[in-house]
């Protein structure tokens, strides 16, 4: 059923799944913030529903957030808040969950798990328009079922001999966009500084990264320390406000060493990869946070500072005068990078 009302669209969901069905609302990620407080109301009712013993479970809320803040090519800045993220991290831990799938195979992982979940509310944000694909359905089920994982095929920690230290650097990505431009920045650091260790981690259940004993889907230290180390620092791209993580982090190790890059409200009508750049989250960005927070400074770092500060430059130029992306950007794919060469200055 569809009409543009979100309270009314979530009152009939509400309803559904009371009466025993099971379903989804799927609503722009900015509009969507008309029924939040339906939405948390929701949830405190199903709170307090688990502890009544005659209480039959239900089938789960689940709202789907698409048209997101990172794709506004044809829709004014009125169209850009992620601030639905914000407003269900702090509800009940027992009843709320945040997916954030990289692409359409993670989505789908994500999507059977919701449908046959009872008595939660599920928080999926996923872009609608094209996207790359990165996993496999039988890899994507696997990456879900443990919230996040090093994705060993985008670092450099295992080329060439076995090595033995930690990464000296990390980075971090969660929802589809932040993939995107983590995974082109990954590539760019194995390009131009190939002897720089570095780890990709994605992580598909937000609520993971909150400790153990505060949310069930907390990964234990252990967990956590074999994802981000103990002490590394950890370059985070995030689909959201920057916030969003630094709170879910509060209680962690060294929790001041992940340094996060989401959207700051920046953008208006403009190119997929203008909004990146807009809110200093695009793969240049990244590189360079990554160079400024990395162990080492590796040779040809300072090259490679210049040929991204030059990109940046580049891409405001060529936006302007062509309205669209760079090609390099626009078309990129994983291994699409050019070998690094050497800067004329």
């Amino acid at each position: 059923m569809e009409v543009l009302s979100e309270h009314l669209c979530e009152g009939w969901l509400e309803g559904y799944l009371l009466a025993g069905g099971h379903g989804m609302f799927a609503s722009y990620e900015a509009f969507a913030m008309v029924s939040v407080s339906m939405l948390i109301q929701h949830a405190k009712w199903l709170q307090h529903a688990r502890t009544l013993p005659w209480r039959e479970p239900v089938s789960s809320l689940n709202v789907l957030l698409t048209s997101t803040c990172w794709r506004n090519d044809h829709n004014g800045f009125s169209h850009q808040g992620p601030g639905m993220i914000d407003a269900a991290i702090p509800l009940s831990p027992e009843v709320v969950r945040i997916w954030l799938p990289p692409d359409s195979n993670t989505l789908l992982s994500i999507a059977d798990h919701c449908l046959r979940s009872t008595d939660h509310v599920n928080l999926i944000v996923v872009d609608k328009q094209p996207h790359l694909q990165y996993l496999s359905l039988e890899e994507a089920d696997r990456h879900c079922a443990a919230g996040a994982s090093v994705w060993q095929w985008a670092g450099t920690e295992d080329d060439g001999a076995v090595r033995p230290d930690e990464p000296d650097v990390v980075l971090a990505a969660a929802g589809d966009v932040p993939t995107q431009e983590i995974l082109a920045a990954a590539e760019l650091l194995r390009v131009w500084v190939p002897y720089l260790r570095v780890r990709v981690v994605n992580v598909v259940d937000l609520m993971a990264l909150m400790p153990q004993g505060v949310h069930p889907h907390g990964f234990a230290d252990a967990s956590f320390t074999e994802l981000f180390t103990e002490d590394t620092d950890v370059v985070f791209a995030f689909h959201g406000y920057s916030r969003a993580v630094h709170q879910l982090l509060h209680g962690r190790p060294n929790a001041d060493r992940f340094h996060v890059r989401g959207f700051n409200e920046q953008g208006t009508t403009t190119t997929p990869f203008d909004m990146v750049v807009l809110n200093r989250m695009s793969r240049y960005d990244l590189v360079l946070e990554a160079l400024r927070r990395a162990r080492r400074v590796p040779q040809r770092g300072d090259e490679l500072a210049r040929y991204c500060r030059d990109q940046l430059e580049r891409h405001r130029d060529h936006v302007v005068a062509h309205l669209e992306d760079m090609p390099e950007v626009r078309d990129w794919t994983w291994g699409s990078t050019a070998p690094a060469e050497p800067t004329a200055r």
